[in-house]
């Protein structure tokens, strides 16, 4: 069976739920049945290789022919369109990505170029290199950069541990340092174990009162893992630039049992 021609979704800048119920119905004209091991039954098995290195999808032996999803945008529409593939177990699907923005961590990350012809012609034409896919509690995933830090972009009062290895614990001073202890950034690896995580020793954002630099880090503090969970007093969650709308005391990052199958610079 041949594949189609390419097809063309236009969305806004940070695609809806609405917007992306095309993707699904493609999915399933691809894939109407999947007859490989669903989430549960993974979860089940004895063996679950939480560590392992980053496969191909199994589900593609069984397409009608692959499915490519370009997206091109900044790196939070990409994050809610694999979000979108997630919460629906279409990871199977083939993800590129031709960064709209002059900075983009996932551009970084994956190893993409300025220019966007160059990204088009790797968006269309690269093999798929799998990786891990991190995502959080709410079952969002993270593309290229997350934050954990104070609400108020003052020092954090929390607890950060990646794996079994404490990454910070930290009380706030009363009067806010230029340097001190703000948070945590995270981003997704290309392999095992899954994530990196460091210490931020600036603001994440500025705050009227202090003077630059922000959202810098301590770059001896770096560690790597499958998770990452903090526990704090009134805790920011940000996933690709996007915030979450309430502070919260606690949130955890993890590997999500499928991987990402993205097309990317081998």
């Amino acid at each position: 069976m041949q594949p189609p021609a390419i097809e063309y979704l236009r969305t806004s800048d940070k695609p809806t739920r609405a917007e992306l119920r095309a993707l699904d119905s493609l999915a399933a004209q691809i894939l109407p049945n999947d007859p490989t091991p669903s989430l549960d039954e993974i979860v089940k098995r004895p063996d679950i290789p939480h560590m392992g290195q980053p496969t191909v999808a199994p589900q593609r032996d069984y397409l009608l022919h692959p499915l490519r999803i370009i997206v091109a945008g900044s790196d939070a529409a990409l994050s809610l369109v694999v979000t979108r593939l997630m919460r629906s177990d279409r990871l199977w699907a083939e993800v590129a990505f031709i960064p709209t923005h002059e900075e983009s961590a996932v551009a970084s990350c994956w190893g993409l170029p300025r220019d966007t012809q160059q990204c088009l012609d790797i968006a269309l034409n690269a093999p798929v290199a799998p990786m891990p896919l991190i995502r959080d509690d709410t079952a969002t995933a993270l593309m290229g950069r997350g934050e954990v830090s104070a609400w108020d972009a003052k020092e954090m009062t929390a607890e950060i541990v990646v794996d079994d290895e404490v990454l910070l614990r930290h009380q706030a001073r009363r009067l806010t340092p230029r340097r001190g202890i703000f948070g945590a950034r995270l981003a997704p690896m290309l392999d095992a174990p899954g994530l990196a995580a460091v210490v931020l020793d600036t603001p994440v954002v500025s705050r009227s009162r202090l003077l630059g630099p922000w959202g810098t880090a301590d770059p001896e503090s770096v560690m790597i893992g499958r998770a990452l969970q903090a526990g704090g007093e009134q805790l920011r969650v940000t996933i690709d630039g996007i915030s979450r709308p309430r502070a919260t005391d606690r949130v955890t990052f993890y590997r999500h049992l499928r991987d990402l199958q993205a097309v990317r610079p081998a």
